[in-house]
């Protein structure tokens, strides 16, 4: 057999390693939620508690994936990645000691860190999972949902069994964390590819950063003056009000923000599905909470098999018409489910759901990350949408089951789902600006789409020349003060000797 190339090697190390992060991402998340009870009954709280209580990490996520991709692009996906991951760690561990030393606000802490951090963690994975799919040529992306799919399973075992054997909560969660936070480190190095930054690009950016500091020091100590016609301190703010701009840019663009309404139309169907569909069955039915969990096992089973195998079709028959079927097919489940007359006739509808509600959320990430130079912050955005959707979900479909039943609440999601159908035209590929050969400089001489390395040194060449001349116009600014004052300084003199 031909021994595979370096290339080809680096890549599948990246596509193991991004399997075992996105696993054991579910593993911890499904863990966590299976002692839920026991935490309850050591704090103390009422299930509305509780609800409040979980709110902390979907708000701390929303504020964390604002900024996300401007962070990511500033200091590169390894220094981010290690930071988020250590985060993390301390998160799960204030969420294991709160309970035990019985203090809800450390687990509230907890919790919010843990929504942040993981919010951090997503985007790095999720922009480098399009990235193995970008150059492995084919629909990868679904897998990676279908292993944290697979750890979301493998995590409800061991939260049953750690709570079955009473093994205390902030020892499972201490054991968890340690060894997710060891996994994450070891893989970090295999999986940065689009969130790598050269080590002159980050020298460069230092450098301008430090200039940039001195500038505004000197203009505050009054060293030197700011532009004609301005303050010191207005000044910093325009400088401050471009950065920010320039980080909140995606948020700008319309594709961007259709694409995060469809990631919110499926986040709100799989969230949903996670919270509600066992107690749905269980009051709608008058079922026996195992055969709930069946119910939601078989959800997950039908998620996770199309998730596997469903690549294919994305790669026959592309993203919107796929998106659109998915749409159609969860609708029907839907529908079957909340007004199915039987527990079997709902139980078909699940599986349809589940089939159906499977590949929306890939494809939106995807299509979020089509221009490795913007996927940053792109991914960022359409995460927002989704902790959007973890926020206001919970109390509102709460609200409505208690009126008109659990089951009927959530085939409102369909309202959500046909507006992802209308939005499906807004995930198909998109071929960036400098693969077209629109602009000169970015396609070779025999017309055809420079690699995936070319542009990233052609982005790297770029991010330095910027990084040049924004040096060289620092330097234009101090050398035009330092012209000002002299001329002051002789206008002065010649009116003394006048």
């Amino acid at each position: 057999m031909k021994a595979s190339t370096s290339p080809d090697r680096a890549l599948h190390h990246a596509r193991i390693a991004l399997l075992g992060l996105f696993l054991i991402l579910g593993v911890n998340t499904s863990s966590w939620l299976a002692r839920l009870p026991t935490i309850r009954e050591m704090l103390g709280l009422t299930t509305a508690d509780l609800g409040a209580v979980m709110l902390a990490g979907a708000v701390g996520s929303l504020v964390m994936v604002t900024f996300a991709g401007s962070i990511v692009l500033r200091f590169g996906g390894t220094p981010v990645y290690v930071f988020a991951a250590s985060s993390s760690f301390l998160a799960l561990a204030l969420e294991g000691i709160g309970p035990a030393v019985g203090h809800t606000w450390v687990l509230v802490v907890g919790i919010f860190l843990n929504g942040m951090s993981i919010a951090l963690l997503n985007v790095v994975q999720n922009v480098e999972t399009a990235s193995v799919e970008r150059r492995m040529g084919r629909a990868i992306v679904p897998q990676f949902h279908a292993a944290f799919s697979i750890g979301a399973v493998l995590g409800s075992l061991i939260g049953a069994g750690s709570s079955a054997l009473e093994v205390p909560v902030v020892v499972q969660f201490l054991v968890m964390t340690t060894l997710t936070l060891v996994w994450r480190l070891v893989s970090v190095r295999y999986i940065i590819h689009d969130t790598h930054l050269a080590g002159e690009v980050r020298w460069e950016r230092a450098s301008t950063a430090r200039v940039r500091r001195v500038q505004k020091a000197e203009i505050r100590g009054g060293v030197v003056q700011a532009a004609p016609g301005t303050t010191g301190a207005r000044a910093v703010v325009r400088a401050r009000r471009a950065s920010l701009a320039s980080a909140l840019g995606a948020w700008r663009e319309p594709r961007t923000l259709f694409i995060g309404v469809v990631i919110l139309a499926a986040s709100l169907s799989e969230g949903s599905a996670n919270n509600w569909l066992a107690i749905s069955v269980v009051d709608g039915f008058a079922a026996s909470e195992s055969t709930g969990a069946l119910v939601f096992g078989a959800f997950v089973t039908a998620m996770t098999v199309v998730r596997i195998f469903g690549t294919r079709l994305i790669d026959r028959y592309g993203r919107v018409l796929v998106l659109r079927a998915s749409g159609v097919v969860s609708m029907v489940g839907l529908l079957l489910f909340g007004f199915g007359p039987t527990l079997a006739v709902s139980a078909v509808g699940v599986v349809l759901w589940g089939f159906g509600a499977a590949l929306a959320v890939p494809v939106g990430i995807a299509a979020a990350s089509d221009d490795p130079l913007k996927a940053a912050a792109r991914v960022s955005v359409v995460s927002a949408f989704a902790s959007m959707s973890s926020l206001v979900a919970p109390p509102v479909v709460g609200l409505l089951a208690e009126s008109i039943g659990a089951r009927q609440t959530l085939t409102g999601i369909t309202v959500f789902v046909v507006l992802s159908i209308l939005l499906s035209k807004h995930v198909a590929r998109l071929v960036p600006e400098d693969t077209t050969g629109a602009q000169g400089d970015s396609s070779r001489v025999d017309g055809s789409a420079p690699t995936d390395d070319e542009r990233r040194t052609e982005t790297t060449t770029l991010g330095m020349e910027m990084a040049v001349a924004e040096n060289m116009v620092a330097d234009a600014f101090a050398v035009e003060v330092l012209m000002d004052e002299d001329d002051d300084v002789a206008r002065a003199e010649a009116r003394s000797r006048g």
